[in-house]
């Protein structure tokens, strides 16, 4: 299955879980896409000890099938610089990924 994943918030325990998920889907063999967006671009500043966001994106990012995006607008309007955990994208890239998932998920 193609699952895409779209993280709008900083949320830690939120965002934790929707890597652990994407985690698990990935080890079930499906492809799983995290677009984030809005708030989502700043994901990686709510990691905590019992929440540990980086640890999950590290797990995650191993994969062959899987992908992180983050919406550039958003990015820009945070003056926050692209990087590997937080590459820049854009909304067609956001349509491309509804438009080939087989499920999608809000967080």
């Amino acid at each position: 299955m193609k699952l895409g994943v779209i993280i709008s918030q900083t949320n830690s325990e939120t965002v934790w879980n929707a890597f652990r998920l994407a985690n698990f889907s990935i080890k079930q063999g499906d492809t799983v896409t995290i677009f984030l967006i809005g708030e989502g671009v700043e994901y990686e500043a709510s990691s905590t000890e019992k929440y540990n966001i980086q640890e999950q994106t590290t797990e995650f990012l191993k994969s062959d099938n899987a992908k992180i995006l983050a919406c550039g607008t958003c990015l820009k309007s945070r003056n926050q610089a692209a990087t590997n955990t937080c590459p820049i994208s854009s909304m067609k890239d956001l349509h491309e990924i509804i438009q080939k998932c087989d499920k999608i998920l809000t967080f």
